[in-house]
């Protein structure tokens, strides 16, 4: 472990995270206070996991310093979202379109944006807080099918292989670099699901062959936000799933992002456009700003975190 990364935590940090650590807070010394919050935060299972996250992109040739650059992409950007939030009261972006070219459509860009949101799952304490709740909750006998929508960079989907006993699993996205990553994550990880997981270049809302009250568990992790009808998703996660489907959704209130669109004010607007699509709230995660309740963050328009399990 280097000597930076040693002085932040009294735990042991894999070689890979320390370097990663290093190399962050080298270009973005401004960050050692989070970090320090951070490292307090996450286990070290959960510091192994990502230690061998980062052995698997130096596998496919994603060194440590891309990686660490993939994170303060997503950083940076946040931050430049968040100081014309506080100015204009309102996402910069409106619309899938405003996003789409420079976002979606770049294939470099999304790679780097899907590396680093997946350390991000580790390294800030309120995606590591989601994490744990579809880990803690994620039914492990439950058989059938499971449907990802938005698997991203792939983490849950593996997770949910891991954890879980379905038989055939599908992942949808929109985006090439994250149906890529997904792939290459799954071969890498999970070998013997080869035949049993199908990913989707598409739009979730194209899918129309799938079928009504057909999956077992329904998972969409940080896509609400992305959409222009969101309400439109919930409602088609409510006709997909079976009755007694475990279904696990994340989203974001007051959380300004590059490819964000769609503005919620405050849990209360969230969660009543959820239960207007035919599911209920069964166990809710509301993670407010660090340092702040769920009340004040909502009254000075912080960012908020949430994560529910939701049934028919």
């Amino acid at each position: 472990m280097s000597k930076t990364a040693a002085t932040l935590t009294d735990k042991t940090l894999p070689e890979n995270v320390s370097t990663l650590i290093d190399l962050i807070l080298e270009e973005n010394p401004m960050h050692n206070s989070f970090i320090q919050n951070a490292l307090g935060h996450v286990t070290e299972e959960e510091l192994s996991t990502l230690d061998s996250y980062l052995d698997f992109c130096q596998s496919k040739g994603q060194n440590l310093p891309y990686m660490a650059d993939a994170y303060l992409t997503i950083v940076g950007d946040t931050f430049r979202e968040q100081l014309y939030f506080m100015k204009h009261k309102e996402y910069r972006h409106k619309s899938y379109a405003d996003v789409a070219g420079h976002v979606y459509d770049d294939k470099d860009y999304m790679n780097k944006y899907m590396y680093g949101l997946a350390i991000t799952s580790f390294l800030w304490p309120n995606h590591l807080d989601m994490g744990r709740l579809f880990v803690e909750t994620m039914p492990q006998t439950r058989n059938g099918k499971y449907l990802d929508i938005g698997p991203g960079h792939g983490y849950y989907l593996m997770k949910a292989m891991e954890l879980g006993s379905f038989d055939e699993f599908l992942g949808i996205d929109i985006s090439e670099a994250s149906i890529n990553q997904t792939g290459a994550i799954l071969d890498h990880f999970k070998p013997e699901f080869k035949e049993r997981f199908e990913l989707r270049l598409m739009d979730f809302l194209d899918a129309t062959e799938l079928e009504a009250g057909s999956f077992d568990a329904i998972v969409m992790g940080e896509v609400l936000e992305h959409v222009e009808q969101p309400d439109v998703f919930l409602k088609r996660i409510a006709e997909l799933a079976k009755d007694d489907a475990y279904i696990y959704v994340t989203t974001c209130i007051n959380a300004p992002a590059v490819d964000h669109i769609f503005l919620w004010r405050s849990t209360e607007e969230l969660e009543k456009m959820i239960e207007g699509t035919g599911l209920k709230i069964k166990t809710p995660l509301r993670l407010p700003y660090e340092g702040k309740t769920l009340e004040e963050s909502q009254a000075e328009e912080l960012s908020i975190n949430v994560a529910y399990v939701l049934e028919k």
